[in-house]
């Protein structure tokens, strides 16, 4: 759950793997040993075409499970952790399981338990959120708030980074392109990746796309580095053309 401008994050944290624990049914009596080994080939690269009921187009896709474990097994109940690509159907999963073992299964019960760096330890409920907005709002009361909340800086952790000058930042934030010239360092990327843009104390500036490769910006001049995407930091923070301090 993302509040106010961390929402903006939203489009780029739905792209990281996610974990989950799901609870298959089988439809006939399998051999543990069987399940094992059938489970254990969906590990790697499979193909996946959506289920009927799904949100995006019935394509063949390749998505790669990196993870698949068995936990537990009562009866016909299955329980495993899957981790994985995102948009990776669970519940086809399931169902070419029960196709391969030759009895049929379905998903009944699923959880997920990570998405990209977030996972359950992290999590409070939607009730301890609207307490500590309450609290905020009504009685100034800040600490509540801010023991639950995760800088929006968190959630760029799985992102390559660029630290900009202080004297390119305002210019970013009206939407310009970060140029050559803007750049005090960065790590690796490739062209077409999101990276994020932040200043030399940390603080995000925008998420773009990168329109060289981090090879190619290593000995340029002058010229476009990333297309802005997302902006965060709100116009003014820096002054234009102030001097890195």
């Amino acid at each position: 759950m993302s509040l106010e401008n961390a929402t903006k994050l939203n489009k780029f944290l739905t792209n990281n793997d996610k974990e989950y624990v799901c609870l298959m049914q089988l439809h006939g009596d399998v051999d543990r040993n069987r399940l094992q080994s059938v489970i254990g080939e969906f590990r790697g690269f499979i193909y996946q075409r959506p289920p009927v009921r799904s949100s995006v187009k019935r394509r063949l896709r390749v998505r790669e499970v990196k993870e698949i474990d068995l936990l537990d097994v009562s009866g016909r109940l299955v329980l495993m952790r899957v981790s994985s690509d995102a948009g990776t159907y669970m519940r086809k999963i399931c169902h070419d399981i029960g196709l391969i073992l030759g009895v049929g299964a379905h998903m009944r019960e699923l959880r997920r338990t990570r998405s990209g760096i977030f996972d359950e330890t992290k999590a409070v409920t939607l009730h301890s959120v609207s307490e500590a907005l309450y609290l905020s709002k009504t009685c100034g009361r800040e600490d509540p708030l801010k023991r639950i909340l995760i800088p929006v800086e968190f959630g760029t952790c799985g992102m390559s980074k660029i630290i900009v000058s202080n004297g390119a930042v305002d210019a970013l934030t009206h939407g310009a392109p970060l140029m050559v010239p803007g750049v005090l360092a960065y790590q690796m990327f490739f062209e077409g990746d999101n990276v994020a843009l932040i200043t030399n104390k940390g603080e995000l500036v925008a998420i773009g796309t990168a329109l060289i490769d981090s090879d190619t910006l290593s000995y340029v001049d002058r010229g476009q580095v990333v297309k802005m995407e997302r902006i965060f930091m709100e116009s003014g923070v820096y002054p234009r053309n102030v001097k890195n301090k």
